[in-house]
């Protein structure tokens, strides 16, 4: 140790940093090997403080250690002098994964023997600030001086820049002489226009929220996820990824990769076929879809369909569904059953590689991390191709032989299973197989199959990766690039299937497409726009870390789009007669109604007005109370578009006490004094049902034991479904389709439920609108 602190300390690392090095197995033994290796090439006393300096740089960057020798030599050679030099060296050797390197090719990226001379320094900044000299003139010291380094930079790489920065200093003094006071005056930053409150703003294009997404942070979703700004891999350039393993084939086959793919970006999205869709999996398909779809590529809708027991042909159906109602076409829709043959041959290959072999433990003992050894783990190739043969025929029961593969998962489990005994028709192959593959087994290959560049999964399956890359390598077939990002959960829901499948057995909800519950099919027979939904993955961001968020931020997207998009009908949801007894008993007149308010020219639809007219109970109030805005015996109240100013003349009341009814009389709003309200109202209705929804837990996290310890069955809201059944709608609804959304004036947004005949409407409330809680 004392040695190795010596040998640290020899190349001009201070003592508390050669200390703190040495903490660092990793890097403490790289740095002893490049020291060791500088030394034989240039002695001990031909390693000054500036190569030790690199030499420490490069220990602590590399990423390939077999590397570590040949940079070395060219540390202690001076042929890699500078920082920048450097920068460049690692990245060539990251680009060139594979034996031999050419020492010539190596030496012109780096810029082996260049040297610029003062003069090119000086004339370079001379074109560059000429380029630049009338703003300069004109701005001063205020000028970004950033830019002129920038292109000074650019266009001098190998140049030192502390001696660009000097010219630079010295070439704009020359220009414009010593600073003054205006100079030292800080730049005021413009002040933002204000939007005037009744200015419309202009929106984007439906069709491009539905997929963008809407702005977070400055970015919309497509801008978050095109080009560099992921920092992922170019097609072809897997080799380049940290923890990717290159083996003696890695480049051959990447190059028939790219005949194939044509560099072109190609993700998938691969839901098993055995539950619906969740808010979860809207995250999923945004990311790779719109990541496909951000940087010209395609994606793949594949089905995981290897389990044969949970899948129905519902599933499959439902999901498509999804996918296009969030506005993406996949450019195929596969199967992982598609490749059940080429991906037997590929398990008989592994056994003949020595990768995999057939065991006969029990599935209760492969459970856990700590399972025993398999006592079948060295058994010949030649015996487990012929039981895997005699699996495939169907000569074993269920669970008495599996498949295993000879790899240890990052999680320290052992020997995966790959293949397993399952005696189920398959819904698309039927009885052709008896054994089919695991997750472990088929995910990595179907991609390798479809030729998929960019392999993106939640942060679970990083446990995954290297038996991903392991199974591609042993069988010596392109291996793509798995990429994670973090899952993205909502509070006070559950989404597994499991837990869903048990609300709807004990009568919780109807069924996967209830209202209450955060499953795709629930949240658009919901009334939830898709575009709302892609908005909503687009503000909580392409992260790596798992977020959880609470649903109102998903309800804020939701209230954004049908603001711009759901036109306005009026509805009572509790009603109150009102009797306009100065008005003829045979009158009816058409009221013009904007379907939105605030931009009339997006239509009118009319609705009749007569003598009998309809408003909320909560609209009146029989004893004026302090802050109370609508109407009382003593305090008038406009009517939403009619026109009218009503007074209460007299209450009429049932044999509880109950007021029933209304007598009123009316007068135009253009003579009356104007009313501290307006209210809605209804006349000659539609009746219907209304379904008011709330959050189906109380608590935040039902599935969490300190939270709620009696599990998540315990933590029901009983107020979660509130059926109106005798409300009243105006009579523009009357055409209206299944999930054609519109807001109820005052009251809410509201979606038409699938359920509704023509003889009955039945509306879901969606969300309800932004309103001062302080309103009454």
């Amino acid at each position: 140790m004392a040695d190795t602190l010596t040998l640290f300390t020899s190349i001009g690392l201070s003592e508390q940093k050669a200390k703190e090095t040495l903490k660092n197995e990793a890097l403490s033994s790289a740095l002893k090997d490049a020291i060791t290796q500088a030394h034989r090439v240039s002695g001990a006393s031909g390693v000054d403080k500036a190569m030790g300096t690199l030499l420490y740089s490069m220990a602590s960057r590399l990423k390939d250690t077999k590397r570590l020798i040949f940079l070395s030599d060219n540390i202690a050679q001076r042929k890699i002098c500078t920082e920048l030099q450097l920068a460049a060296a690692l990245d060539f050797v990251k680009s060139h994964p594979q034996d031999p390197l050419n020492q010539k090719e190596f030496e012109t990226a780096c810029g082996v023997g260049i040297v610029i001379t003062p003069e090119q320094i000086e004339d370079a900044i001379e074109s560059v600030i000429k380029k630049h000299k009338e703003q300069l003139l004109k701005e001063r010291y205020h000028f970004n001086m950033g830019l002129l380094m920038g292109e000074a930079r650019a266009a001098l790489k190998w140049a030192d820049g502390k001696v660009i920065k000097n010219e630079v200093d010295m070439q704009v003094l020359h220009l414009l002489g010593p600073k003054t006071e205006a100079d030292l005056e800080k730049k005021s930053k413009p002040q933002k226009a204000k939007v005037a409150e009744n200015e419309v703003k202009v929106k984007v294009k439906k069709e491009e929220v539905a997929v963008n997404g809407e702005v977070m942070e400055g970015k919309s979703l497509m801008e978050q996820l095109r080009g560099e700004s992921l920092k992922f891999h170019k097609p072809g350039q897997n080799y380049k990824t940290e923890g990717y393993v290159v083996t003696p084939n890695t480049m051959n086959l990447l190059k028939q990769h790219l005949e194939i793919s044509g560099g072109q970006i190609r993700t998938r999205f691969p839901p098993e076929p055995n539950g619906i869709l969740h808010i979860g999996h809207a995250k999923a398909i945004n990311f790779n879809f719109g990541y496909a779809k951000a940087n010209n590529g395609i994606c793949f809708l594949r089905y995981d369909d290897t389990n044969p027991e949970k899948e129905e042909e519902k599933y499959f159906t439902a999901i498509k569904d999804m996918v296009e109602w969030l506005g993406y076409t996949p450019y195929a829709v596969t199967h992982a059953s598609d490749n059940f043959q080429q991906l037997y041959d590929l398990a008989v290959d592994l056994i003949r590689r020595g990768h995999a072999y057939v065991c006969h433990q029990k599935g209760e003992e492969l459970k856990g991390h700590n399972a025993p050894p398999s006592p079948w783990r060295d058994r010949p190739v030649e015996e487990s191709l012929l039981l895997f043969e005699r699996m495939k025929k169907g000569l074993f029961s269920e669970g008495e032989a599996t498949l295993r593969m000879k790899m240890v998962m990052e999680d320290g489990k052992m020997d995966p299973v790959a293949y397993r005994i399952k005696y189920t028709p398959h819904h698309r192959t039927g009885d052709e197989w008896c054994i089919y593959p695991t997750y472990d087994y088929t995910h990595c290959l179907c991609d390798s199959i479809e030729n998929i560049t960019h392999s993106l999964c939640t942060k679970e399956f990083q446990a995954r990766r290297s038996s991903y890359y392991w199974l591609c390598n042993a069988l010596d077939v392109y291996c793509p690039v798995q990429w994670e990002y973090g899952r993205l959960n909502l509070t006070y829901t559950v989404v597994s299937k499991r837990k869903i499948i048990k609300l709807v057995e004990t009568g919780v909800v109807r069924d996967w497409d209830d209202p209450r519950l955060f499953t795709l099919t629930a949240l658009r027979r919901r009334g939830f726009p898709p575009e709302a939904i892609n908005n909503f993955c687009a503000r909580v961001g392409v992260t790596v870390s798992q977020t959880t968020t609470e649903p109102h931020l998903l309800e804020s997207c939701v209230r954004d789009v049908l603001n711009d998009t759901a036109p306005r009908v009026m509805a009572v949801l509790e009603p109150l007669k009102v009797t306009i007894t100065n008005l003829s008993e045979n009158l009816k007149t058409d009221v013009q109604v904007p379907n939105f308010p605030a931009n009339e020219s997006k239509g009118i639809h009319i609705v009749p007005f007569t003598r009998t007219i309809f408003i909320e109970q909560s609209d009146f109030r029989e004893v004026m109370e302090k802050g109370y805005k609508r109407l009382t015996p003593e305090q008038p109240v406009g009517l939403r578009h009619a026109g009218y100013v009503i007074s209460v003349q007299k209450v009429i009341k049932d044999d509880q006490g109950k007021v029933v009814e209304l007598e009123v009389n009316c007068c135009s709003s253009e003579k009356a004094e104007k009313p501290k309200a307006f209210i809605h109202w209804v006349s000659q209705p539609l009746k219907c049902e209304v379904r008011l929804y709330e959050r189906l837990f109380m608590h935040k996290h039902p599935e969490d034991p300190s939270e709620v310890p009696n599990g998540f069955l315990s933590d029901i809201n009983p107020n979660s479904l509130q059926e109106i059944r005798s409300a009243l709608v105006d009579t523009s609804v009357r055409g209206a389709k299944a999930f054609d959304k519109f807001q109820f004036e005052r009251v809410g947004y509201f979606s038409m439920d699938p359920d509704s005949t023509a003889d009955k409407f039945i509306f879901n409330r969606t969300v309800t609108l932004k309103e001062d809680p302080g309103k009454i």
